[in-house]
Order: structure tokens, then C-alpha cells, then sequence
């Protein structure tokens, strides 16, 4: 009799630990995703007390910066109206540095900042020195007959004048570390003699010139404490909610977000937009399709085929013309007026017509695509690589004897690729707190309801036992 009273005693205290379990169950599954939401929404909106907060200030994840040269093969037959063959050069990977500074909160529920970019050459990465002589278009003479083509004759005559007593050619002989970091050229002292105004820069003439160890422009974004449905969206860069480059208002707009990080909890259905200075336009990239990065579930963003497609092709991008062919974008409004392009490596997803015009282009996917993969439920990124190319238009300017007798053509110059994964310290603490410890809690809530729900079982088994 002793016997079964405790066994009563312990089916019922089962049973009342089964119930427990259950309601504690139920109460997780009904709370626990309210709990995650607010554990994100406090992690990553732009407030020192977030965990992403250092890692937005001074960015982990080591960034490097592949750049590739178009090394003209036969620059004096080009000069004869023959078609342009190069070959490429590199990768020649910089080591990327970004920090934070003048990191200033608002009252309006934003905060301002400038990003500040170095770089450090990687030889041990590299294919090649940076002592390595490419043979390149002149930008400076080509991109000056070009502006000077409707110009009276006699100016043009002046120019070839003076272009041949500076000993200024249209194709020139350099190193990767001049035409990467700047070199002196007689000519823009010259220009900036006289036209004080026509060139941005007063030293040194660079592609990369005005990036090293310099800021971005100043961007001011909302933070998500206060307002969260504007969380990472640029409010102003450089004091203007809009630029004025282009020839519609919604090519000026300045979009999105600055490139870093992007609202939480996104869905296929989400996109990424960003504000690129150095394109001085907004770009939009679209979802491809699920992955994981180091046990970390994320989104694939890749650019849309109509990134850089002509007016034609995407009404939406007339305001970026004046166009040429589909697939490069015009950005000599933003380049003190030289006839520079921007497009994907090798002319990938563009007019067929393009590449065929050079020999020595082979755009593929696989090595020419760009993509982001985003962590969705943070909008944080894992790992990038975003790869763009800079083309120059170059012809033969009636009355500019330098420009001899160039064919019309839009010629590569170099394609760059900036990529960067999370790693080390800052991709365990990442994944431990805001993916490990949600789906331990995920399963706990479904583990304590079925232990419940059996325990449950027990004083009921052994009351139909009992009678």
C-alpha cells in the first residue's frame, strides 16, 4: 500500500513538472521570437551600447583590393586605325584599412561621420610589383582632344603644339605604383596655370590617388534608436539629400543605405541599395538565391542586368545619359567631364559589341559578377566582393595630331575587385550571439513542450494502470 502511494506521489510530481515544462514551452514559443526581434533590433541599430556598434566603427573584416591593367599590346598600331588588343595584369591586392572619425550623434535620431580609407600594398598576394611598367592610354591628352572636339581649329593646333613640346603622347609607359597612387605630369601644371578650375587635382595625377588615406565624403545616416524603420539609410552626404550630376531626379536621389550594413530581418523579396560616391550615383542589387558562410545562414545579393543598361534598354536610366552602348555607364559628369565609363570586368552583361571591339576581353560570370552575402536576419555582411571596371573612350580628334588615327572605341583601362569576409574573434562572437544563441533557444522552446507533454503522460498511464 506504502509502495503505491509514493508511486502515486511521483506520477503526480511528474506530472505537475510535465505541466511546468509544457506552459514553459508554449510561453517560449509564443515569446521567444519578441525576444529575438528586440535582441536584433538592440544589436545592430548605430548606438555604443550595440554589440555591432564597434564593428560598424572600425571594421573587423580585412578588406583587399585586387586591381587588374589593361596592358595595351600595340599602341602604335592603334594610332593607325587599327583595333586595340591588351592583355591583363595583376591581380595587384592592397590590403584595405577603413576606420570612423568625427563620429557625431544628432538630435534629429542620426549621426555624421567620415570614413577614412589606406591601403597597403600585399606582395605575397600579388601578381607582380608594383615597379611593373603598364602601357596605358594617356587619360589626361586623350580625355582633353576629346573635349576640345568641337573646339575652333586653331585652339586644337595650339594643343598639339603644346602637347608636343611637353613630350605628352597618347599612350604612355608607367609603373602600377604611378598610375595607382599619381605621378607628375607637366601637363596638369601646365592646365592648372592657366585653367585654374578645369582639374580637381593640383598635384599629382592618380587613379587611386584621391582615395588613399582620404575620407568619402561626409555621411550622415539614421541610427534606429528612435525611429527603427529608417535604421542605416543615408539622410544627407556631404550636406545634400541629393546630388547633381545626372539628368533626372531620380538618378540624383541618393538612395539606400552607405554600403555597410542594411536593415535587419530581410525576406527574398528585399533588395540592397547603397550610395557610391565613387560612382556619384546610388546602386540597387537584387536577391539570387539562399546560402551559408561559416555555419552562418545568408542571403545572395547580385547586380540586377540593368545596373548599367542604357536609356533604351531601362528607361529609368535615361537620366544617366548621354549613352552609348547597353551595359556601361557615363560618368564624365562627375569626372571633371573626361570620357570615363563604368561597367562590370571585361564588359560582362554588356553589348556583345563592346568586347569585341578590343581583343583580349573575356567576360564570364564566375570571375566578373559582383555579390554580397548577407547575414538576412541582421543585414549584416559576411563576405563581398564587388568588382567593377574603368573604361576610357578614346578617337582620333580632327586638328589634335597626338590622337593620330584612332577608330572610335570604349577601351579598358583597369577593373578593380574589393572583397572582404568576416573572420576570427569577430565571427565567433557574431555567430555565438546572434545565431547560435537564438536557435538553442528555438529548439529549447519545442524540447520543453515535447518533455512536457510526455511527463504529462505518466500520471495519466498509471492512473489507467492503477484502476
Amino acid at each position: 500500500m506504502g509502495s503505491r502511494s509514493r508511486a502515486r506521489r511521483v506520477a503526480a510530481a511528474l506530472g505537475f513538472a510535465g505541466l511546468l515544462c509544457a506552459v514553459l514551452g508554449v510561453i517560449m514559443i509564443v515569446m521567444v521570437p519578441s525576444i529575438i526581434k528586440q535582441q536584433v533590433l538592440k544589436n545592430v541599430r548605430i548606438d555604443p551600447s550595440s554589440l555591432s556598434f564597434n564593428m560598424w566603427k572600425e571594421i573587423p573584416v580585412p578588406f583587399y583590393l585586387s586591381v587588374y591593367f589593361f596592358d595595351v599590346v600595340n599602341p602604335n598600331e592603334i594610332l593607325q586605325g587599327q583595333k586595340p588588343q591588351v592583355r591583363e595584369r595583376g591581380p595587384y591586392v592592397y590590403r584595405e584599412f577603413r576606420h570612423k572619425s568625427n563620429v557625431t550623434f544628432n538630435d534629429n535620431d542620426t549621426v555624421s561621420f567620415l570614413e577614412y580609407r589606406s591601403f597597403q600594398f600585399q606582395p605575397d598576394k600579388s601578381r607582380g610589383l608594383e615597379s611593373d611598367s603598364i602601357v596605358m592610354p594617356n587619360i589626361l591628352v586623350l580625355s582633353a582632344a576629346m573635349m576640345m572636339e568641337n573646339g575652333p581649329m586653331s585652339l586644337k593646333l595650339i594643343m598639339t603644339l603644346a602637347f608636343s613640346t611637353l613630350g605628352e603622347r597618347a599612350f604612355m609607359n608607367r609603373t602600377v605604383s604611378e598610375i595607382m597612387w599619381g605621378y607628375e605630369d607637366p601637363l596638369i601644371h601646365l592646365v592648372n596655370k592657366y585653367f585654374p578650375n578645369m582639374f580637381p587635382f593640383k598635384g599629382k595625377f592618380g587613379l587611386f590617388a584621391e582615395l588613399n588615406n582620404s575620407d568619402s565624403g561626409l555621411f550622415t545616416v539614421f541610427t534606429g534608436v528612435k525611429n527603427f524603420s529608417r535604421i542605416h539609410l543615408v539622410d544627407k552626404w556631404n550636406g545634400v539629400s541629393k546630388v547633381n550630376f545626372w539628368h533626372s531626379d531620380q538618378c540624383n536621389m541618393i538612395n539606400g543605405t552607405s554600403g555597410q550594413m542594411w536593415a535587419p530581418f530581410m525576406t527574398p523579396e528585399s533588395s540592397l541599395e547603397f550610395y557610391s560616391p565613387e560612382a556619384c550615383r546610388s546602386m540597387k542589387l537584387i536577391y539570387k538565391e539562399q546560402g551559408v558562410f561559416e555555419g552562418i545562414p545568408t542571403f545572395r545579393f547580385v547586380a540586377p542586368n540593368t545596373l548599367f543598361a542604357n536609356g533604351s534598354v531601362y528607361p529609368p536610366n535615361e537620366g544617366f545619359c548621354p549613352c552609348r552602348e547597353s551595359g556601361i555607364q557615363n560618368v564624365s559628369a562627375c569626372r571633371f567631364n573626361a570620357p570615363l565609363f563604368l561597367s562590370h570586368p571585361h564588359f560582362y552583361n554588356a553589348d556583345p559589341v563592346l568586347a569585341e571591339a578590343v581583343s583580349g576581353l573575356h567576360p564570364n560570370p564566375e570571375e566578373h559578377s559582383l555579390f554580397l552575402d548577407i547575414h538576412p536576419v541582421t543585414g549584416i555582411p559576411m563576405n563581398c566582393s564587388v568588382k567593377l571596371q574603368l573604361s576610357l573612350y578614346i578617337k582620333s580628334v580632327k586638328g589634335i595630331g597626338q590622337t593620330g588615327k584612332i577608330e572610335p572605341v570604349i577601351l579598358p583601362l583597369m577593373w578593380f575587385g574589393e572583397s572582404g569576409a568576416m573572420e576570427g574573434e569577430t565571427l565567433q562572437t557574431f555567430y555565438s550571439q546572434l545565431v547560435l544563441m537564438p536557435k538553442v533557444l528555438h529548439y529549447a522552446q519545442y524540447v520543453l513542450l515535447a518533455l512536457g507533454c510526455v511527463l504529462l503522460l505518466i500520471p495519466i498511464v498509471y492512473q489507467i494502470r492503477s484502476q
